[in-house]
């Protein structure tokens, strides 16, 4: 089997900042897929509640500077990477002053949840794609973690689907439990388009709610997977919905982890 490239994106990653399960299983994975022979790279929001100081991050001007839309506006994107301690493993960091500066996640001191989160997450997926893009490093695998990377297989599939460095690429999308019931304002269709893509292939995102950013992952991924947790009622169904004719399977995150990954990344690949 030959060297696959994976891109791993998701909402966090330890050390540098752990809320939900995400956080363990980005870091579990992607080394053990490393020590597998395979080439890897992270990409994760730079919230403000991670310390720059303290974990190393350095800004990469080579990649910065490239403007991403949301919507009618555009905003400066900044990269910045460091590297995870006693681990051969660089993190790329999506950062922006208007998004990522506060000291919070995704809910404000008075645990009141982000009204932009959704501007957030569509300039997370953007950001990305086009670091990647820069890098000039054609990722086999994109593998997408929770909901703010929900975009990003509709993106491979429209957009990007003719540039050379994504044109092979597959995705996978991976739910986690990490259900809200905040419905966002204003016109997400609108903030989500890019080239290629029509009013019609975002119907699923019209909820604009936690059900229609996985239910688009789930839409355009090559593959969907859901974490071994429980799940609500309303979620279920939705996997039920998406299962027919798809490859929606559940990998456990026990001591088959890796191995079930490794063969998953390779069958995708080939």
């Amino acid at each position: 089997m030959s060297k696959l490239r994976i891109l791993y994106a998701a909402t966090e990653i330890n050390p540098f900042l752990q809320t939900t399960r995400v956080a363990e299983f980005l870091r579990r994975l992607p080394q053990g897929m490393q020590e597998m022979g395979m080439e890897i790279r992270i990409f994760v929001p730079r919230f403000g509640i991670i310390n720059e100081r303290k974990n190393r991050l350095h800004e990469v001007v080579r990649l910065s500077g490239i403007n991403i839309a949301v919507g009618e506006d555009e905003k400066p994107l900044i990269i910045k990477v460091a590297s995870i301690p006693n681990a051969k493993l660089q993190v790329y960091f999506i950062d922006n002053e208007d998004y990522f500066h506060r000291k919070s996640v995704l809910r404000d001191k008075n645990d009141q949840f982000h009204p932009d989160n959704d501007e957030r997450a569509i300039f997370f997926c953007k950001g990305v794609l086009e670091t990647v893009k820069k890098l000039g490093w054609s990722p086999d695998i994109v593998h997408c973690n929770d909901w703010m990377t929900g975009l990003m297989p509709l993106y491979l599939k429209t957009t990007y689907k003719k540039d050379p460095i994504f044109k092979d690429a597959k995705s996978i999308f991976t739910v986690y439990n990490n259900e809200f019931d905040y419905k966002f304002d204003g016109n997400i269709i609108e903030k989500a388009k890019m080239l290629d893509i029509d009013d019609s292939m975002l119907a699923a995102l019209q909820s604009a709610d936690f059900q229609g950013f996985i239910k688009i992952g789930m839409e355009y991924a090559d593959s969907v997977v859901r974490s071994d947790e429980d799940f609500s009622d309303n979620v279920n169904a939705l996997f039920s919905e998406y299962a027919k004719g798809r490859n929606i399977g559940q990998v456990a995150d026990d001591e088959n982890l890796l191995n079930s990954y490794f063969t998953l990344y390779n069958e995708l690949a080939n």
